[in-house]
């Protein structure tokens, strides 16, 4: 990630944790071997978007947060991190506001297979998809099913999304208007993650008009300028309580995800 780099985001959660994340781009295979066979069979799969956030945040908005959520859960459990998929479901932003660049779901579905084939064939038994992008969700639920389904008690899998996490962080999420999108909790947190990159000077309030509303519509038909939400309330100070609240969250998911098994053991046929 090139606007909040590695090195910049592991000092970034020593801050926080007093630890640093083990990052899967940044090892060599005889360091994973060793990884793998000294027990840790579990990794992280941050899943981001490539995608308009109105004027004032950037377009790897996403991608950060998961990167960043996953960096802080692996600092605390020695889990680790995949490089992240930066590009995601995106189609509701349509090609309104230059610079979304969409898979469309099928080619989601398709990757995560892929990504979960090859941690099969070398030997990892547990998979862990952090997304922190609305539309990916239900992509990823069917990437899951297949999954599931094809490797069943031969590989775990799961996924749990940033803005959902627990109710708290949900409201948070929420509180400006459901149909959330560049809103003050996002806000928040870039302005605690990467303040360089929000504009300050760009922030525009704009409010959810999806309420009552029967069908869905693409963004262009809800958002005057590409955002829902009120981000001129945003802080830093909210930001960094909410990277806290969600990174413990997941933290202690992922600590739970290193040692589950199944309820019932089973086994697909081959």
């Amino acid at each position: 990630m090139v606007a909040l780099s590695s090195t910049s985001l592991a000092d970034l959660i020593h801050q926080h944790t007093g630890q640093r994340p083990r990052v899967w781009g940044e090892m060599t295979w005889p360091q994973v071997t060793a990884m793998r066979d000294g027990g840790t069979d579990l990794a992280l799969l941050p899943l981001g978007a490539t995608e308009q956030h109105g004027p004032h945040l950037p377009l790897n908005t996403d991608s950060i947060f998961a990167t960043a959520f996953c960096a802080y859960a692996s600092a605390k459990t020695g889990v680790p991190v995949l490089p992240a998929i930066e590009y995601g479901c995106s189609l509701g932003h349509t090609d309104r506001w230059a610079g979304t660049v969409s898979l469309f779901p099928e080619t989601l579905i398709a990757t995560v297979r892929e990504v979960a084939g090859f941690l099969i064939r070398t030997g990892f038994r547990r998979l862990l998809i952090v997304n922190s992008h609305w539309g990916n969700v239900a992509s990823l639920r069917c990437a899951i099913d297949r999954v599931r389904f094809e490797y069943a008690g031969r590989f775990s899998i799961g996924l749990r999304s940033t803005f959902d996490l627990t109710k708290s962080v949900w409201r948070q999420f929420t509180d400006d208007g459901e149909d959330f999108h560049a809103n003050r909790a996002e806000t928040a947190l870039m302005l605690h993650l990467a303040p360089q990159l929000v504009r300050k000077t760009e922030i525009q309030d704009d409010p959810d008009r999806t309420g009552g509303k029967v069908f869905t519509y693409v963004v262009p038909q809800t958002s005057t300028n590409g955002l829902t939400g009120f981000p001129s309330r945003a802080t830093a100070a909210d930001g960094r309580k909410l990277f806290v609240e969600i990174g413990d969250a997941l933290s202690g998911l992922v600590e739970a995800a290193k040692v589950e098994e199944p309820p019932i053991a089973w086994e697909a046929k081959r």
